[in-house]
């Protein structure tokens, strides 16, 4: 996946310009962003304070992390149901 230009918090900042009465046209000029790329961003970030998506970051790495363990557990019991039954 390609690396932003931009942090969290400079989008966060680019989109409060949108909110606060600029045109969308004028902050992708300004920014040298797409409007397609500004307008995703919005559908992506729209609504969240930075310390909201700081906290979202966090779950989201939990979440792999969990999801990683569950993974291993799996493959984990799998190996040992094939060795019970080789046993037998």
């Amino acid at each position: 996946m390609k690396k932003s230009r931009f942090t969290e918090s400079q989008i966060l900042g680019i989109l409060k310009e949108q909110e606060s009465g600029k045109s969308v046209t004028d902050i992708c000029r300004e920014h040298g962003i797409s409007q397609a790329a500004f307008y995703q961003w919005k559908s992506k970030y729209s609504g969240l304070e930075l310390s909201q998506l700081k906290r979202l970051k966090e779950l989201e790495s939990e979440l792999a992390m969990y999801k990683k363990i569950v993974a291993e557990q799996t493959f984990q019991i799998t190996v040992m149901k094939d060795v019970i039954e080789k046993k037998l």
